[in-house]
């Protein structure tokens, strides 16, 4: 999205000349200029020095943030009999097998994260295509495939965010709400950076927290001191 308009303008005039600042001034930057009519999220851009073409450098993980993302998350869940009931206790808004295969294929995708028992992903592997590019397929190395689908649920329900390294080697996520106190926005994006610390991948060379910036939705963006985050 291209960010354009008087208040972004005069956003980004504050900003000019303030670069790899440390975390407090910058949480202080974006919330202070952040002007739209909504509740702008903040969100954070990583540019990893990892190339994701090579498997040895895929970069993926989840980050149960302190105090949530402030979005109320729907999620599906594919499961079946005792587990599906489960899913529905839990909070689950979507719960199927076939029948939620053929409700997402006719192009209802009405949620942000999917959740399937093993046993389902037989039937979820046939929307590949669709999930796929959408970051929303199932997968255990995040905890998304998993018998314990209430776990999964009210994690998901907390805040917790999923990442993955894109093509051009960058990971990003919202991290909250610019209506969260100070001490809440740097809490999750610390947690946040942390956890993109921890899935540093073994074929990693050379500088890997290469450049981390943060804005508001409809705000200039202003790097934070990578330093102060190496592992």
């Amino acid at each position: 999205m291209v960010k354009t308009g008087k208040s972004f303008l005069n956003a980004k005039k504050a900003f000019e000349g303030k670069h790899d600042l440390s975390l407090d001034e910058a949480v202080n930057l974006v919330k202070s200029h952040a002007s739209a009519k909504f509740d702008e999220t903040v969100d954070i851009a990583i540019n990893l020095g990892v190339d994701p073409k090579h498997a040895d450098q895929m970069v993926r993980g989840v980050c149960a943030l302190p105090h949530g993302n402030g979005k109320n998350m729907k999620v599906a869940v594919f499961a079946k009999g005792e587990k599906a009931e489960e899913a529905k206790k839990a909070g689950a808004d979507m719960v199927g097998a076939e029948d939620l295969m053929e409700t997402i294929q006719g192009g209802t995708i009405d949620f942000d994260r999917c959740i399937a028992t093993p046993d389902m992903m037989a039937i979820v592997g046939r929307l590949g295509k669709v999930l796929g590019p959408r970051n929303l397929m199932p997968n255990p190395k995040v905890g998304t495939v998993t018998m314990d689908v209430e776990k999964a649920v009210k994690s998901a329900k907390s805040g917790e965010v999923q990442f993955k390294v894109e093509k051009s080697g960058v990971v990003q996520a919202g991290l909250g709400k610019v209506s969260f106190d100070k001490q809440k926005i740097s809490e999750n994006i610390t947690a946040f950076i942390e956890s993109v610390n921890k899935a540093k991948p073994a074929g990693a060379k050379g500088s890997y927290l290469k450049r981390i910036s943060v804005s508001s939705t409809m705000g200039p963006s202003v790097t934070l001191d990578s330093s102060q985050f190496a592992s």
